[in-house]
């Protein structure tokens, strides 16, 4: 059942400290004006290089934040991880120039904040403006029920960037792409607290004028195994 989530008031997170939230670990940061990159490998200058020039920046900002998080968790110098993209184009770890083992990270660029996320099983961030809430409802035929179209209602921007921000995350967390059918097999449950159907937990914050979503995915259940709650 869909649950009506009411005024909604999702608390404030803030740029710059690392956060922890079930298991993971999260950093949100203002996107700064344009200025050198910070170091980087040859591999993943060759990447950078690659860009669009109206990207560089992004990107080196949400790898940096990644090295930051994961020298943290891996107890190395964030100079010694790499942030390459794996086969299917997402982030992936490397220290020493080996994958680091059961380190999941994400990233997500809005405008104004560029977020990264690092947790040992798979993990999805994503942010979203609120002023983007006029273009997620001209998509949302796409990727939301009618049953999430009215959690959201027709004036609550947040709601909508919520919505928007959650399923994105979803679909990094699977690893698959906000394009397709992927968004539809995420189901929103409710807003506040977010609420996401199959063996994920979700949280929502408000980052400055964006607002922030989090998901975990659960690896599957071994055969035979019963589903929790």
């Amino acid at each position: 059942m869909i649950r009506d989530a009411g005024h909604l008031g999702f608390g404030a997170i803030a740029p710059g400290p690392v956060h922890r939230w079930g298991g993971a670990a999260l950093v949100v940061a203002r996107r700064p004006g344009p200025r050198p990159p910070p170091p980087l490998s040859l591999a993943e200058r060759r990447v950078l290089d690659a860009l669009p020039a109206r990207r560089r920046a992004e990107w080196a900002q949400g790898r940096l934040l990644v090295k930051r998080l994961a020298g943290d968790a891996l107890g190395v110098p964030p100079g010694e991880v790499e942030v390459l993209p794996r086969d299917d184009g997402s982030p992936g770890v490397l220290v020493g120039g080996v994958p680091a083992p059961a380190v999941h990270v994400s990233i997500s660029h809005t405008a104004g904040h560029v977020a990264a996320a690092l947790a040992p099983e798979p993990v999805g961030v994503d942010l979203c403006e609120t002023a983007s809430a006029a273009a997620v409802r001209r998509v949302a035929d796409h990727v939301l029920s009618p049953g999430e179209l009215s959690l959201i209602g027709t004036d609550r921007p947040e709601a909508a960037a919520a919505a928007w921000a959650l399923k994105e995350a979803a679909v990094k967390a699977d690893r698959s792409s906000v394009f397709g059918e992927a968004p539809r097999r995420v189901v929103i449950l409710g807003l506040l607290p977010p609420v996401l159907g199959g063996r994920r937990r979700a949280m929502v914050w408000r980052a400055d004028h964006a607002v922030l979503a989090l998901v975990l995915a659960h690896p599957a259940l071994p055969p035979g195994s019963a589903a929790g709650p």
